[in-house]
């Protein structure tokens, strides 16, 4: 199963430290060696983003930073493991490195399995159809 693990915090955003960076790395390199891990990466600061939305019909953009932002998403990891049970051990030896590495930090990683077609609750669209359907 292919699980996407969002970190979020409330707190002011300020880089991890150095030797949470450290930490994160070793772990990074032992998860893809291992082929568990798929994908990684920290978010810039909000102000550098933007925000697409629908409201009452009505598309519109909306340039970061955004004053009604509660929780701000740090980063993101993307993994392939056997099941629920595997993704949240990965994601307490993930975030006991921050407890390790930043004390006082406070967050959240939020961990979600994608949709995979056939298995319960997965959307079950056919992608190629739709492509070939706005062709």
């Amino acid at each position: 199963m292919r699980f996407m693990y969002i970190v979020t915090s409330s707190q002011p955003m300020k880089g991890p430290s150095p030797a949470l960076m450290e930490a994160m790395q070793k772990i990074s390199e032992r998860e893809i060696k291992a082929g568990r891990m798929i994908d990684n990466g920290g978010l810039m600061p909000l102000a550098t983003g933007a925000r697409v939305r629908i409201v009452d019909g009505e598309l519109s953009v909306i340039d970061g930073p955004f004053i009604e932002a509660k929780e701000v998403v740090g980063g993101y990891a993307i993994f392939e493991l056997r099941d629920k049970a595997e993704a949240l051990a990965m994601a307490k030896e993930f975030m006991q490195l921050h407890l390790d590495h930043m004390p006082g930090w406070d967050g959240t990683c939020e961990l979600r399995a994608f949709a995979t077609p056939g298995v319960d609750g997965a959307c079950e669209v056919d992608a190629r159809s739709a492509v070939a359907a706005h062709a």
